[in-house]
């Protein structure tokens, strides 16, 4: 039987299991010891709300659809009508090819190609693997235009929390900035220190907080990576890190998703840019011809 989201990619170390996805690379499962650390949906389902899909070659919303680089003009189509926005690039519900399966690491790559809404060719790689400390995902991309290349990229795990749910979980994200959006969720180009509600440097109780925020400034350790975690009393923390290729969360308590999902978890975003970033030209990575780019970032049940 062909699946939704066509071959399903089991990796295990010890008590963690986690299932990716032919289509879109996407983190469909990942549990330890049979309780969620991402919040997961079924094999017959194909992913809504973006869960634990890959977004390239930009994350979040791009207005308008339209913009330029290189010379190559480029517009995207607008799945957000109302906002007059485009959400989560445009590889989601593509097939990747399955370029090796361990039992612990699978690594899948795409090779895409021009078209209206990013009128470049890139290579996008990407490999999940399990190990001591937790889920690690590592991204490459590598230009194989002829011309100078853009992109952001993010991911959009839902961090799961199965025992007491989103207002009793505990959230702290390592930001001392937040970035300034309009209802549309378009950046302007300022950034905000955060304080009072939007300070989430402290661990406090989601509670009724409606958050669909991009976080920024984050504050890292020794190694270069920063931390966000949601707890649950009794129950253990999630933890998503990122390293520095990753200057961005994203943080959504999934108040506008269709209900059962409304709610449900948090999802963390890693993320390379803001929204709009291939507008505005803010943080956009810019390869050369032949050039790689690659980074990282993991998350685990304690």
């Amino acid at each position: 039987m062909t699946l939704p989201t066509g071959e399903q990619l089991l990796l295990a170390h010890g008590d963690q299991r986690a299932i990716v996805t032919e289509v879109g690379a996407t983190l469909r499962e990942y549990r330890k010891g049979g309780v969620e650390v991402v919040e997961s949906f079924d094999e017959d389902e194909m992913a809504t709300g973006a869960r634990g899909q890959l977004c390239f070659p930009w994350p979040n919303r791009l207005s308008t659809g339209a913009w330029c680089f290189s010379g190559r003009e480029a517009r995207a189509s607008l799945d957000e009508p109302d906002r007059g926005t485009a959400i989560h690039g445009l590889v989601r519900y593509r097939p990747f090819r399955v370029d090796s399966v361990a039992q612990n690491r699978v690594a899948l790559s795409l090779l895409v190609h021009p078209e209206p809404g990013y009128p470049f060719l890139a290579l996008v790689e990407v490999a999940y693997h399990l190990g001591a400390l937790g889920l690690t995902v590592t991204t490459t991309v590598t230009n194989a235009d002829r011309v100078p290349l853009p992109f952001g990229l993010g991911f959009h795990p839902y961090l799961a929390a199965p025992t007491h749910g989103v207002a009793r979980a505990i959230l702290s994200v390592p930001a001392g900035g937040r970035v300034v959006a309009d209802e549309q969720g378009r950046p302007s180009r300022a950034t905000r220190a955060v304080d009072g509600a939007a300070d989430w440097r402290e661990p406090r109780e989601v509670g009724d907080a409606v958050l669909d925020a991009t976080f920024c400034d984050l504050v890292r350790d020794d190694s270069g990576w920063a931390t966000a975690r949601l707890a649950e009393e009794d129950a253990g923390v999630v933890e998503l890190s990122v390293d520095r290729t990753f200057p961005y969360f994203q943080v959504f308590t999934g108040d506008t998703l269709d209900a059962p999902r409304r709610r449900t978890a948090v999802s963390v975003e890693p993320m390379t840019c803001p929204p709009d970033a291939l507008r505005t030209g803010k943080d956009l990575v810019v390869l050369e011809p032949g050039q790689r780019w690659a980074g990282s970032w993991r998350v685990r049940r304690r």
